[in-house]
């Protein structure tokens, strides 16, 4: 009797011991600060299965994914519009153990939504993909905006008009749209209060900070950590991340951990320009070096 009670007694304090690292250990993972994805249409991947594969293969922790192409459609090409893809999709990156960052309407690279009187459709058609993909960020590029929109008073009104809506569609859906632009961090900050809607945030890309040759950690604590929703931490096309000369990548990672910012960054662009179309080498680089850096 007395011997079984000592057993009892044993376990309960090797119990007690392991529950709490097991605990911690289980909290760290999920609150892992930095996690890094790749944009799906720069893989060649854009809304395919193959995305997840090839993004677990490369070590990555999650895919952006797109909407699908654009042109001159009325709609996105957007098959998570299919019951038989959602499932497809939800599955697949199950299988892989990868997380879905953000889904990306990167059709507004080449085209301004300024010209699409069904821009609300659009976007809602987005907000429903991200719940398929059970994800908070959609990414929004103002590129296709004519040039000097800031400065024109009549297209800016419609732009701040169009992106309020929008914003607060988000916020109705407890999402974020993550804008592009080319301005600097003063200009998006500005741009942000007069839009004035917790429904659209900054999406920072290093690349516009530095072909502008601006102060790219000066900028990020211009912007701050709330008005930051997600990172496309790479440059131009030129060299892969480990061998570009003018981003100093620890110091950026030095300035988020200040600032207290946590959350995706996602390799855009930063190939080899002598091997634009070799995948696997261009963002597995990219991949290996940001979490040398950065996890």
């Amino acid at each position: 009797m007395r011997r079984n009670l000592f057993k009892h007694i044993l376990w309960i304090l090797i119990l007690a011991e392991c529950f709490p690292l097991l605990a911690i250990a289980g909290s760290q993972q999920k609150e892992q600060r930095y996690k890094i994805a790749v944009c799906d249409w720069m893989i060649l991947k854009r809304q395919k299965i193959g995305s997840f594969q090839l993004v677990h293969e490369l070590n990555g922790d999650g895919v952006e994914l797109d909407m699908g192409g654009l042109g001159k459609r009325e709609m996105f090409d957007n098959k998570l519009r299919e019951p038989h893809f959602q499932q497809l999709f939800r599955e697949t990156a199950q299988k892989y153990q990868l997380e879905v960052s953000s889904i990306a309407m990167s059709g507004f690279y080449g085209q301004s939504f300024l010209e699409r009187a069904n821009y609300k459709e659009l976007v809602q058609d987005c907000f429903h993909a991200m719940k398929v993909m059970n994800t908070k960020v959609a990414f929004l590029p103002l590129g296709g905006i004519e040039t000097g929109w800031e400065k024109n008073p009549a297209l800016r009104t419609e732009v701040i008009k169009r992106l309020k809506e929008m914003g607060d569609m988000a916020a109705s859906e407890g999402v974020v749209i993550g804008i592009e632009t080319q301005l600097d961090a003063k200009g998006d900050v500005k741009l942000l209060k007069e839009i004035n809607s917790p429904g659209i945030k900054i999406y920072f890309k290093f690349q516009n900070a530095l072909e502008n040759g601006r102060d790219l950690c000066k900028e990020l604590k211009i912007l701050g950590k709330k008005n930051i929703c997600q990172i496309h931490c790479t440059d131009t096309d030129g060299v892969t991340l480990p061998f570009n000369e003018r981003l100093d990548m620890n110091k950026v990672k030095k300035t988020l951990d200040k600032m207290g910012w946590s959350g995706w960054l996602v390799v855009e662009r930063s190939r080899d320009k002598d091997d634009v179309r070799n995948v696997k080498k261009n963002y597995g680089t990219n991949i290996k070096y940001l979490k040398e850096v950065f996890q």
